[in-house]
């Protein structure tokens, strides 16, 4: 399995080839892919953040967002 870093050094390696030299239809399959799961993944630990957020309401009372909105 390939690591997040590999992942982006990868995006970025065929961004730059784009730029100089165009990219062939399965590179740019490839770049559209690693495009996608590297959002994905951001958006699951931007998400996992905010599931672990506290907020001190008003009144005293410590709400969870995670719990508030729903864990999914």
């Amino acid at each position: 399995m390939t690591t997040l870093n590999e992942k982006i050094a990868r995006i970025d390696e065929l961004y730059h080839k784009q730029q100089t030299e165009g990219l062939n239809e399965a590179e740019k399959e490839e770049q559209k892919q690693l495009r996608e799961e590297y959002i994905a993944n951001v958006r699951k630990n931007l998400k996992s953040q905010l599931d672990n957020i506290d907020v001190v309401e008003k009144d005293g009372s410590i709400t969870n967002l995670g719990e508030k909105y729903g864990k999914q």
